[in-house]
């Protein structure tokens, strides 16, 4: 078997992974693609094993471990999906950044104003309640 067949489909595979990557706006297909990318490493380091006739088969051995690693990464990354979708209600990559908390956005112009005439800063006097809020949303 020539080597350039398992090349090129494994070029195919990369290409439409990365495609996926960029262009995807769902999480979860955005980890499909990334699984579709790893799968061509795979096929390369298979492919490579078996053309230079390794006798330890280095390259089934890297396969193993890199579907090993693969297994946890969708495990972890579709736990972390699910956790968001649950508390977001999208799993919308863009819309995601776009939410980010910080503590800035809790504290509203009229308290700043009068904060500043007291002498202290927005974020000294939102500090407490900002600490507040997350202890409540994560008990």
């Amino acid at each position: 078997m020539h080597l350039a067949y398992p090349a090129v489909l494994a070029v195919l595979l990369f290409c439409t992974g990365l495609y996926g990557v960029l262009a995807r706006r769902n999480a979860i297909l955005v980890l499909m693609s990334v699984e579709l990318m790893l799968n061509a490493v795979n096929l390369n380091l298979v492919a490579f094993d078996v053309w230079l006739r390794d006798a330890l088969h280095a390259g089934q051995a890297l396969t193993l471990f890199t579907i090993a690693i693969a297994a946890a990464e969708i495990g972890i990354g579709l736990a972390i999906v699910l956790a968001v979708y649950r508390n977001r209600g999208s799993s919308d990559i863009d819309r995601l950044r776009d939410t980010a908390e910080t503590d800035d956005a809790d504290t509203l112009p009229d308290e700043t104003d009068a904060d500043t005439a007291r002498g202290t800063t927005a974020d000294q006097a939102t500090a407490p309640a900002g600490k507040a809020k997350k202890a409540e949303a994560t008990a």
